[in-house]
């Protein structure tokens, strides 16, 4: 009894192994960038502007931060 060749299978499983590798590691980077770290950049920027807010508002200064361009 003869065995089939086997051709092609080594190259299909490569690019599908790299295809969902890579479309893994992009939704997961998607994920990460916009599930934590912009939030917490905003969280961060928050606090920032409202402790810039609470020391110009101590020294007599008007405006908010973050109006200059």
């Amino acid at each position: 009894m003869a065995i089939k060749p086997i051709t092609g299978m080594l190259r299909r499983g490569l690019v599908l192994d790299l295809s969902v590798a890579g479309g893994l590691g992009v939704t997961s980077g998607y994920g990460w960038w916009y599930g934590y770290h912009v939030p917490a950049v905003r969280h961060r920027d928050a606090f920032y502007s409202k402790l810039e807010d609470e020391r110009a508002k101590a020294l007599g200064q008007v405006g908010t931060a973050g109006s200059s361009a």
